[in-house]
């Protein structure tokens, strides 16, 4: 999504979200909008175990979880820019997208690495974290910026978890998710930065547990 989003029309605005939504969700990674780092490679180990089966099949499901992450990660910057205020957080929030754009396609990449697939949901996860995003966004570029924060700061706790349940001879997941962490919190710190406020807590336990729905469902479809 180009940065002169701002200058379009509302409905131009819509449209660019929906064709995004299209791109993230069924066109496939390469049509996705990136910085386009190249995928994080693993730190040299002096053998290379292969996976077993049951274990490939773990290590998908957790990375199709993040995959779905980053889709509904995405979809929140997108909808907040909608409706932001200030063309710096617009910006802001648009910069962020691109570099989870690279994060969905790391994801993607190691999903057909591993022979599997991404979440059949995926353009679930999209519309209703634009529709969540949006909502956000309408509250105030402030408390918008304070709920990017606080996603941030929950990713990076399941990223955490994820990091413990991957195999240490998985190098290529570990350096994707260690990188889409270190991500998450600059954009955590950027938000803040710029003046994002706390949310209630009523509104972090249900960010947690709709987060929780999410990555429930997204490990096996």
């Amino acid at each position: 999504m180009p940065d002169t989003l701002r200058h379009l029309t509302a409905l131009d605005r819509i449209l660019s979200v929906i064709d995004q939504g299209l791109r993230i969700s069924a066109a496939g990674p390469g049509t996705v909008a990136s910085t386009g780092r190249p995928v994080p490679a693993p730190l040299p180990t002096a053998e290379s175990t292969p996976l077993d089966p049951a274990t490939v099949r773990h290590v998908a499901g957790l990375m199709r979880v993040n995959h779905a992450g980053e889709v509904a990660a995405q979809a929140l910057y997108h909808g907040q820019a909608l409706v932001a205020r200030e063309p710096a957080v617009r910006d802001f929030l648009l910069g962020a997208a691109r570099e989870e754009g690279d994060h969905l396609v790391w994801c993607a990449t190691r999903l057909a690495q591993l022979g599997s697939r991404t979440s059949v949901l995926d353009p679930l996860w999209y519309a209703g974290s634009v529709a969540i995003g949006a909502l956000a966004g309408l509250a105030g570029d402030r408390a918008s910026l304070g709920f990017i924060a606080e996603t941030e700061r929950q990713v990076e706790g399941h990223l955490d978890t994820h990091l413990a349940r991957l195999p240490a001879t998985d190098g290529a997941s570990r350096a994707i998710v260690e990188q889409m962490k270190a991500d998450e919190a600059t954009h955590r710190d950027h938000a803040l930065a710029r003046g994002g406020e706390e949310l209630p807590a009523p509104v972090r336990g249900l960010m947690r547990a709709v987060a929780k729905v999410m990555t429930g469902s997204a490990y096996w479809v």
